[in-house]
């Protein structure tokens, strides 16, 4: 069926101007990688009913739907490149708090809402929402779910999936799961919530979530810190874990190439660093009750100093150079996509593995190309960003032909390590022959399975994570 006769169908059921013409901007993904196809309708529905509605048309006329959220995403999900017919169905328009349970420390939000929006929301209450993304101006919650979204606070707080209380969501036939319970325990059957959480909207098209809230984390020290090595960052780490316990709140790790790149397309942001070290840690200590945190922080600094395990460092006396360190580190990614890169990999590993890969695998592609290499991520959690560029002096162009295998001899690398080739982003259309390739084969299998028991006509986002 083409669009036009959809719309034709649909149209009638829905409110005047929920069905629109593509605008340009949801066609394309944020680093022009994928452009999508505009034999499209954008739908903008108001209600979790409506989306049903539309759910429903899909599955009868068999024309796709594809779940968008803030359309920050970098692995292609929300974008069809292929001339099918499909839905490009936005949550933008239910962007509510439905509400808010101070004593419980829950919010039950619709899935279009903005997360910088949710988090300003709660601490109103004096409550706080953990997850702090780059993108958290834009992404919305839906999206944060479908990917099961981390970011810097993972290793205090854990992913989305583990603040996420209940789900609402629309599945494949039109129904509505009605999960959208407040409980911190619920031991009855299979976990439906967790099944949808982190599919990236193959099974089911997320309405609603309830969502853990914590107290306002009121003190809060923050320090850049300039370290050997790798190795060195991660026996840091564990110096901290012991030391400072479950304050640690985010602990990453920055190359001086990431500075570099900074400075050269970012003019505008202001770099904290001003050692030549080849590594540095942004670590963040929080809590809601010990005043006395930042006299326990410098005193642990001092004791990593002493053990050699730090060699310099800034501790941010106000909160606007806290800022200022974190608006730094936030910048990295859109300065990489000003470079633009030849190969981008999210991926995570055991965090004794780190260290070995970022040697190993630097040494191999160094060997064998010229181009530049920008490792940085939340080494607290395993997770590295480790993205390949070309050399200053030389067009991309000229990197196209080794792009695959430098690919390759990075992902073989995670998987030669037992790590995973998507930390945080998940599959999209990008990652797919990847995942594919490296997956368990159970794995794969019992995930297509589930795939044809909820939407055996592959109408949810298709071409994503399964072919």
């Amino acid at each position: 069926m083409s669009i036009s006769e959809f719309v034709d169908k649909v149209q009638t059921q829905l409110p005047k101007d929920t069905l629109r013409e593509v605008p340009e901007s949801y066609l394309e993904e944020p680093r022009s990688l994928l452009k999508g196809s505009k034999n499209s309708i954008l739908a903008l529905p108001q209600s979790t009913k409506e989306v049903s509605t539309i759910v429903n048309f899909s599955r009868d006329t068999g024309v796709g739907i594809i779940p968008y959220s803030g359309g920050t995403g970098l692995v292609g999900g929300q974008v069809n490149p292929t001339s099918d017919p499909v839905v490009i169905l936005s949550t933008s328009k239910m962007n509510k708090i439905r509400k808010i349970y101070p004593n419980e420390r829950v919010v039950i939000v619709d899935a279009g809402l903005i997360l910088d929006d949710l988090q300003k929301e709660v601490e109103k209450d004096d409550l706080f929402f953990p997850l702090s993304l780059a993108s958290q101006g834009s992404c919305r919650i839906g999206g944060n779910l479908a990917t099961n979204a981390g970011g810097v606070q993972v290793l205090k707080y854990g992913n989305i999936r583990d603040l996420c209380l209940g789900i609402e969501a629309v599945l494949p036939n039109g129904e509505v799961f009605n999960g959208l319970k407040r409980l911190r325990k619920d031991n009855t059957g299979y976990d439906i919530k967790n099944l949808l959480i982190g599919s990236e909207g193959t099974l089911g098209l997320i309405t609603g979530a309830s969502l853990r809230l914590f107290p306002k984390p009121n003190h809060v020290a923050t320090a850049i810190l300039s370290v050997r090595s790798p190795s060195i960052a991660l026996e840091l780490l564990n110096n901290a874990q012991e030391f400072l316990d479950e304050r640690v709140s985010s602990f990453e790790l920055i190359g001086q190439k990431a500075i570099e790149f900074v400075k050269k397309v970012l003019p505008s942001i202001k770099v904290p660093i001003k050692s030549s070290s080849d590594w540095f840690v942004l670590i963040e200590i929080t809590s809601s009750q010990d005043q006395e945190i930042k006299d326990t922080f410098e005193e642990f600094i001092q004791l990593a100093l002493a053990k050699n395990l730090v060699e310099d460092g800034i501790i941010a006396q106000s909160e606007v150079q806290r800022k200022t360190f974190w608006s730094f580190r936030e910048s990295i990614p859109e300065a990489n996509r000003l470079v633009g890169s030849i190969v981008s990999a999210d991926i995570s590993l055991p965090l004794t593995e780190v260290a070995g890969f970022i040697e190993t695998v630097s040494e191999e592609i160094s060997s064998i190309s010229d181009c530049q290499i920008n490792c940085f991520g939340h080494v607290g959690d395993g997770n590295l960003h480790y993205n390949l560029f070309r050399n200053w002096n030389k067009p991309i162009s000229n990197y196209e032909n080794s792009a695959p295998d430098l690919s390759r001899l990075v992902y073989d690398e995670v998987v030669s390590r037992n790590g995973s080739i998507s930390a945080e982003h998940g599959i999209g259309r990008l990652k797919k022959d990847q995942f594919l390739k490296t997956s368990d084969r159970v794995k794969v299998e019992t995930m297509k399975a589930i795939k044809n028991a909820l939407d055996p006509s592959g109408l949810f986002n298709p071409g994503v994570l399964l072919d």
